[in-house]
């Protein structure tokens, strides 16, 4: 195992730094190595790394005890979770700031799904495994929404223990030998220092609780199942991903994941989208050109008329207002541009050739 890094050079601060440069720098280099955001390979340790070095550099007492003593007096004092304890709520605030309060950012989350419950102390309910369902829309959907309606296969309560994981008529009790904490202190004397470390309790795993009498069919409170859910898709939808909050994976004594709904919007065979706006063709003759007409153009609606005038020029643009998509979570509909084509004939008959060259000579 490779020696651990002077924390300074870890987030690239002076010793000399104030709490707020402290504070930015980890802003910055959370926002790069930030799991959520970046895939590589080992950006995870980065995250693990520069979190570890700023959450005792950040705390006053923590780090008045790193710069006396370096890595031995901070360890030898304190373990992980005590490393991490007391700076929770600086996380939160940073991780709410840069990637909103959903749960995927916060503090509790984060560090639980990077070194698990009992990596650095249980500082939240574990978090089931989100479920990605793609699905393709047509510009009319993307008009009017859509609804969706799908048959889920995943974990779902017990119907024999309701979900409690217990038989009937039993219920939890308290693991005796972690107290309900889920996790049990480990000493360890190594020279002059005691080195302590949190680790999960294994008789309850983790849980702090444990079943009197389990339930016979699922032991935990969970089976393989089907679940239907019905959502609808709000007009202005676009490609990408939406949530549906905690349709997804469930876990027992845990916060259910969430459902993606990765969305992809068919090409159609008339318009062409940007943003709220669509374009379409329509197609006129050359005489219609000359002398002007009235014609009918289709949208997602139905049809529209729409007067030509006289003398029009081939690929002029028209608009037609309020005829486009509307705008996500808004009433407002964007516009729909028509360019008109005008066709020439590709073969004449003689005597047409000749009114032609007539009204050229005239």
């Amino acid at each position: 195992m490779s020696a651990k890094r002077d924390y300074y050079e870890v987030l690239g601060v002076s010793k000399t730094a104030s709490a707020n440069e402290i504070k930015s720098q980890y802003r910055k280099l959370a926002l790069k190595f930030h799991p959520d955001r970046n895939k590589s390979s080992d950006a995870q340790e980065h995250f693990k790394e520069i979190s570890e070095a700023y959450a005792v550099l950040s705390d006053t007492s923590k780090r008045k005890l790193y710069d006396q003593h370096g890595h031995a007096g901070v360890d030898g004092q304190y373990s992980s979770e005590d490393i991490f304890r007391g700076a929770g709520g600086n996380f939160n605030d940073i991780f709410n700031d840069l990637f909103g309060r959903r749960s995927s950012g916060g503090f509790d989350s984060i560090f639980e799904n990077l070194f698990g419950g009992g990596g650095f102390g249980n500082f939240g309910r574990q978090r089931g495994s989100d479920m990605l369902h793609e699905t393709s829309v047509t510009l009319e959907d993307v008009l009017h929404g859509k609804q969706i309606e799908l048959d889920l296969q995943k974990y779902v309560d017990c119907p024999d223990c309701n979900g409690s994981g217990c038989k009937p008529g039993s219920s939890k009790i308290t693991c005796n030998d972690c107290g309900g904490q889920g996790q049990v202190r480990v000493s360890r004397k190594m020279g002059f220092s005691t080195f302590v470390t949190v680790q999960p309790c294994r008789k309850c795993q983790g849980q702090g609780q444990m079943f009197e009498n389990p339930c016979r069919k699922c032991k935990l409170g969970k089976v393989k199942g089907t679940k239907h859910l019905s959502f609808n898709l709000p007009p202005g939808i676009d490609n990408g991903d939406y949530v549906v909050q905690g349709e997804g994976e469930s876990i027992p004594d845990g916060e259910n994941g969430d459902l993606i709904v990765r969305v992809r919007v068919q090409d159609h065979p008339r318009f062409r989208r940007d943003e709220t706006d669509i374009y379409c063709d329509a197609r006129i003759s050359m005489i219609d050109a000359s002398l002007g007409t009235q014609i009918q153009v289709s949208t997602l609606d139905g049809t529209e008329k729409m007067k030509i005038d006289e003398g029009i020029q081939p690929n002029t643009i028209l608009k037609i207002k309020g005829k486009g998509l509307p705008k996500l979570n808004s009433g407002r509909r964007g516009d729909q541009f028509v360019r008109i084509v005008v066709e020439i004939p590709k073969k004449l008959s003689k005597q047409q050739k000749n009114i032609l060259k007539e009204f050229e000579e005239s």
